[in-house]
């Protein structure tokens, strides 16, 4: 039953490295069990092949002279084809695992890897999975994780930095446990001029209330960036 599946199965195989993609090649044909096999030893005859062939499953080199595996995946999203992509590569790099996967991959399989695992690659995002070798996916994740922290605190200093000086002076000492009363007196403005700049901060920070905006800028060190602001060296 799995074998009539995969009977069906066109795949194109791009490489520069010709002995590695022959191997690909004859490792496939020995499993008796796919329909269409074609090779492309760069990135323009590939893209070409899989508007031709229009393949069920793509194996894409991540590093090739005339265009890297990542700017060929996007070429392949934007066919807007059914095609399942594999990046192949000799280097185990997180981000380079993070940025293919990211970009459109379905899956991310060494060179060095046993051929079992190739197989099993493609078995896999056949069958709609996502394929990861069991010693990539915590790089993987662990990168993933990091990547989406450093993204939400990027997100978070620009909300920051959406403040005016006079809403940061304000934030400034509502952090310091100022009332609006006291913070009316110590930058000399009305009462209801400081309630219009909280209220401003509230939309700019996406909080709220009070103790939101004043706990969402501890937590994002605002404090410290604002007594660095005043260091002179």
């Amino acid at each position: 039953m799995r074998r009539e599946f995969r009977k069906k199965t066109r795949i194109v195989l791009i490489d520069d490295n010709y002995d590695h993609l022959m191997g690909v090649k004859e490792l496939l044909t020995l499993e008796g069990c796919y329909d269409t096999i074609q090779t492309a030893t760069n990135a323009s005859t590939g893209i070409n092949m899989i508007k031709k062939y229009n393949p069920d499953v793509v194996l894409v080199d991540m590093n090739m002279p005339d265009k890297n595996g990542l700017q060929v995946i996007n070429e392949i999203q934007r066919l807007e084809l059914n095609v399942k992509v594999i990046a192949l590569s000799a280097y185990d790099d997180s981000d380079l695992i993070f940025r293919a996967m990211k970009v459109g991959a379905k899956g991310y399989v060494l060179k060095t890897m046993a051929s079992a695992q190739l197989i099993c690659a493609i078995e896999d995002v056949i069958a709609g999975k996502i394929f990861l070798p069991s010693a990539l996916s915590l790089r993987f994740f662990e990168y993933f994780q990091k990547s989406v922290q450093e993204e939400e605190q990027v997100a978070d200093d620009k909300l920051l930095t959406s403040l005016t000086q006079r809403e940061e002076e304000v934030l400034d000492l509502l952090t310091q446990g100022f009332g609006y009363a006291e913070v009316s007196e110590k930058l000399f403005i009305s009462n209801t001029t400081v309630k219009t700049h909280v209220n401003n901060i509230f939309q700019k920070l996406q909080v709220k209330d009070r103790t939101q905006a004043v706990l969402y800028a501890l937590r994002h060190g605002f404090d410290k960036k604002r007594k660095s602001k005043f260091v002179t060296i």
